[in-house]
């Protein structure tokens, strides 16, 4: 399907692997020139010769961390004529309430909560400037599907849920158009992160990560590539009538009892 990307370029945090891998991937196979954004420079360095081997489009990387005061607005300086923003960089631990404590709780939203809203702030003001342009915001399953142990990250992407429904809300008016992607358990190494997490806190023992992942659909998780093609999808003009909502990519997992 020609969805109509060619030629753009997009900014994606979070890129050296993952998702955020994913994603500029699937826009570079659909000619775009893609901005790679990560915290370290070896790991940038890997992607963009991957990609560039496979993709005849241009691949920028810039390291830096968006936890950091001030991120947003220079790495919005270095790239201004961004046309699509994917926000997806952050870590946030998994944990009950009283496993994280607040300096982590600070810690992690600094860099996904902040970071999103922060760039998004920065790319939304060039965007509606000039009329055009697109903010994808990754989020996860955990906001509207609310996790008792991983209670950090339930709240922190249900908040961005909510940033990303009230900013599309009214950015169409400016030729702007912003919606997020909920990806579920996908396979990547957080997810097995986020498992031995989880499995210490049900079964004493982190090596029993993969008995946290029973009963998904399809038997399996979701891939990165099925959450970049949304992710790449939804950035096209075939959903041109698209701004201020989040779709769920989790197999139907969020609707069952």
């Amino acid at each position: 399907m020609e969805l109509g990307l060619a030629g753009k370029t997009v900014l994606i945090t979070g890129a050296s692997k993952g998702i955020g891998k994913a994603v500029a991937e699937s826009f570079a196979g659909e000619g775009c020139n893609v901005v790679l954004v990560a915290r370290t420079q070896a790991a940038l360095e890997a992607a963009q010769g991957e990609i560039r081997s496979r993709y005849n489009v241009g691949v920028s990387i810039k390291a830096i961390d968006m936890s950091q005061v001030g991120s947003a607005t220079a790495l919005a300086g270095q790239f201004p004529d961004i046309d699509i923003l994917v926000n997806n960089a952050g870590a946030i631990p998994g944990g009950s309430i009283d496993m994280v404590q607040e300096p982590t709780w600070r810690e992690a939203w600094q860099l996904k909560v902040f970071g999103y809203i922060n760039l998004s702030r920065e790319y939304f003001a060039r965007m509606a400037q000039r009329k055009s342009g697109i903010i994808a915001n990754v989020i996860g399953l955990a906001a509207t599907r609310p996790m008792f142990d991983y209670i950090a990250g339930t709240t922190g992407n249900a908040a961005l849920v909510a940033f990303t429904k009230a900013l599309g809300s009214k950015s169409v008016d400016q030729g702007v158009r912003v919606f997020g992607v909920n990806p579920p358990s996908t396979s990547t190494d957080r997810l097995i992160t986020l498992s031995r997490t989880r499995a210490q806190k049900e079964f004493g023992d982190p090596e029993r990560w993969q008995e946290t992942l029973k009963g998904l659909p399809f038997g399996r998780p979701a891939t990165p590539k099925e959450i970049a093609d949304m992710v790449v999808f939804m950035s096209s003009d075939k959903a041109g009538y698209v701004s201020g909502v989040v779709l769920d990519v989790d197999a139907g997992i969020g609707s069952r009892n």
